[in-house]
C-alpha cells in the first residue's frame, strides 16, 4: 500500500536554518564602484551551484549591468537563472534580465547557475568594462542584452542586502512552478519557522508555498492548530523581519510570519492545504454536500484576520473513492464535484490546486477517480510521486521510495513516477498542469545484508523522529548515497538501507519534467533540506 508522508509522526525534531555559506571569489567592497562577487553555494564534485552578486556601491542608480568572465578548464555553466547568459568557448557574458535592469545605490542583486565539475572561480572578470572587484560604473542606459529566455522566472532572486533596502523586482508571469510544503507542526520540536524559508535562500527560489494542513472534520474546512497558525508570539530573533510580536496585535503565529515573508518576496504565493494523510476523513462528508464544504472553506480562508496571506486553496484528499488512512466510497465523480464547488465559490482568479495519488498501477488509485474531469477547475495537480515503498513493509524487499522509472525487480508494477505521469496524461490531464513530486527525506530498513535493492529486512531503520524516515540533511552525512536505481539514489550503511534523492538525482528528475512539458515540481517538505537549500537549489537549477 502506498503511504503518503504526512502529519503527526513528523511533529518532532529540530533544525535551525542558517544563512547560506558562500565562499566568495573576491571581496565586493570597493567604495564608489559596481562590483560582482562569485560564490560557491554547494559543490558535489561532479557539479556545483554558484551565485553571483552584483553590488552598486555608487551613489547613482545603476541602469543595467554586463559581466564578462572566463571559467577555468574543467568547469562550465550548464543552466542559469535570473540572468541572460551567452557563451563562446570558456568565455561567458551575463546580462541583467529586462525585469531587473535597475539597481538602487547601495543595493545588491544575485543571480545563480549550476555548473559541471567542481566549483572554480573565474580567472578573469569585468563588469560594465571595469574589474569585478571594483571599477565598473553606473550606466545611463542598459548594456546590450543577450537574447531573452522563453521562460522568465517567477520568483525574486536573493540579495545580500535586506529586502527593505532593495525591494525585489517584479518579473513577468510565467515559467516553471516550484512549490514547497511548510508543515505547521514544524515550529515545535523541529524549530523550523517561516524565517528559515528566508535565511536558507529557499524563498527566493520558490514560486508557491503550501501551508499544511487545515482540517476537514465534519465535511468542513477548519483550523488545524490555532496556536501554530495564528496565536504563537514570535521574538525578534525568530521573526522574518526581526520585529517581535506584541501581545495585542491582531494576528501572530505562522500566518503573520507568512504575511511578512510575502512583503519581502511579493511574487511568492501562499496556498492553504487541507487534508493530508491524517485529516482526509472529512472529505467523504464534504462530497455529500460540496457547496456547503466550499462555503466553509471560503469563510475560513477569507477570514479578515488573514485573508491577505492566502492566494489559493489546496486539496490533499488521500484518497477519493479509495483507501488511505480511511477508506472512501464516494464514487469516481466525488473529487471532481468538490473541486468544481470550490472553483465556483472562490472564482477564477483564486488558485485551486490538488495533491493526488501517484499510483500508476492498472486498476489503482488513479483509475478510481476522474482526475481529468477535475483538471479544468484546477490550476495544477501534484501526483505524490514518493512513498511508493518503505518500511511500512517491514521485511522489505528494499526499494527506493521515489523511483522515476521502473527497474528490474521493482516490487510493484506502476509504482514509479513516470507511470503516474503517463497515466494521467493518457486520461486527458494536460502536461502543463502536472507537477513532479520530490521527497526531501529518505525511507529505510534495518537488518539488511544486501547492498543492491531487493534485499530482505527485519524492520524500519532508526530515524531521528520516526523509524524508517530521515531528513535528507541528515542522510547526506550519516549515510551518503553509493548507488542509483530507477533515477533515484540509495545507500547501505551497516545493516541500514536508505533511499533518497540527492542534488544529482533531482537534476535528472527535473530534466524529465522539462522533457515531458510538466508545469514544474513540488516537494515535501521544507525542513528536510539543508540550511542552505541544496535540494531546492537543484530543483531551481534543473528546471532552468
Amino acid at each position: 500500500m502506498k503511504r503518503s508522508l504526512r502529519r503527526a509522526l513528523w511533529a518532532t525534531g529540530a533544525v535551525v536554518a542558517l544563512a547560506v555559506a558562500a565562499v566568495p571569489m573576491t571581496t565586493a567592497s570597493a567604495a564608489g564602484s559596481v562590483t560582482a562577487t562569485f560564490a560557491k553555494v554547494q559543490d558535489w564534485g561532479t557539479g556545483h551551484e554558484g551565485r553571483v552578486t552584483v553590488t552598486n556601491g555608487t551613489s547613482s542608480t545603476l541602469n543595467g549591468w554586463r559581466i564578462e568572465f572566463t571559467l577555468p578548464s574543467g568547469t562550465s555553466i550548464s543552466s542559469s537563472w535570473d540572468a541572460d547568459i551567452t557563451r563562446s568557448g570558456d568565455r561567458y557574458v551575463a546580462v541583467n534580465k529586462s525585469w531587473a535592469s535597475t539597481l538602487a545605490p547601495g543595493a545588491s542583486f544575485s543571480w545563480g547557475y549550476n555548473g559541471t565539475g567542481a566549483y572554480k572561480a573565474p580567472v578573469s572578470c569585468t563588469i560594465n568594462g571595469g574589474s569585478c572587484t571594483g571599477g565598473g560604473t553606473p550606466t545611463t542606459t542598459a548594456p546590450t542584452t543577450a537574447p531573452p529566455t522563453t521562460t522568465p522566472p517567477t520568483t525574486t532572486p536573493p540579495t545580500t542586502t535586506p529586502p527593505t533596502t532593495q525591494p525585489p523586482t517584479t518579473p513577468p508571469p510565467g515559467g516553471k512552478k516550484i512549490v514547497g510544503y511548510f508543515a505547521e507542526w514544524g515550529v515545535y520540536a523541529r524549530n523550523y519557522h517561516v524565517k528559515n524559508i528566508h535565511t536558507s535562500g529557499s524563498a527566493a527560489k520558490l514560486t508557491h508555498i503550501l501551508y499544511a494542513f487545515g482540517n476537514t472534520t465534519g465535511g468542513r474546512c477548519s483550523i488545524g492548530d490555532s496556536y501554530a497558525d495564528y496565536e504563537k508570539a514570535y521574538t525578534a530573533a525568530d521573526s522574518v523581519d526581526g520585529v517581535a510580536d506584541t501581545w495585542d496585535q491582531p494576528l501572530r503565529g505562522s500566518f503573520n510570519q507568512l504575511r511578512k515573508l510575502k512583503k519581502m518576496y511579493p511574487n511568492l504565493k501562499v496556498l492553504w492545504s487541507f487534508g493530508g494523510w491524517t485529516w482526509s476523513g472529512g472529505f467523504t462528508q464534504a462530497a455529500q454536500n460540496p457547496a456547503a464544504f466550499a462555503d466553509s472553506c471560503y469563510s475560513l480562508v477569507k477570514d479578515p484576520r488573514w485573508a491577505d496571506v492566502f492566494d489559493g486553496i489546496d486539496i490533499d484528499w488521500e484518497y477519493p473513492n479509495a483507501c488511505g488512512l480511511q477508506c472512501d466510497s464516494s464514487g469516481p465523480n466525488a473529487f471532481k464535484n468538490v473541486i468544481s464547488a470550490l472553483r465556483s465559490k472562490f472564482g477564477s482568479s483564486f488558485l485551486v490546486t490538488a495533491a493526488i495519488t501517484a499510483d500508476g498501477s492498472n486498476g489503482g488509485k488513479i483509475d478510481a477517480t476522474d482526475y481529468a474531469g477535475a483538471a479544468n477547475n484546477l490550476n495544477w495537480l501534484m501526483p505524490m510521486t514518493y512513498d511508493y515503498f518503505g518500511a511500512f513493509n517491514a521485511q522489505g524487499p528494499t526499494a527506493p521510495h521515489s523511483p522515476l522509472y521502473s527497474y528490474a525487480g521493482i516490487p510493484q508494477q506502476g509504482f514509479w513516477s513516470d507511470a503516474a505521469i503517463q497515466k494521467l496524461k493518457s486520461k486527458g490531464v494536460p502536461s502543463s498542469k502536472l507537477l513532479l513530486g520530490v521527497g526531501f527525506y529518505g525511507r529505510g530498513w534495518t537488518g539488511v545484508t544486501q547492498a543492491a535493492p531487493g534485499g530482505s529486512a527485519t524492520g524500519a531503520a532508526p530515524g531521528t523522529y520516526e523509524a524508517g524516515i530521515e531528513d535528507y540533511k541528515v542522510l547526506k552525512n550519516s549515510c551518503p548515497a553509493t548507488g542509483t536505481v530507477g533515477g533515484t539514489a540509495y545507500a547501505k550503511c551497516g545493516s541500514n538501507w536508505w533511499s533518497y534523492d540527492t542534488p544529482s538525482t533531482i537534476g535528472g528528475k527535473m530534466s524529465y519534467a522539462n522533457s515531458q512539458g510538466l508545469g514544474g515540481a513540488f516537494f515535501w517538505e521544507l525542513s528536510g533540506d539543508t540550511s542552505n537549500g541544496e535540494l531546492i537549489g537543484a530543483i531551481k537549477g534543473g528546471l532552468g
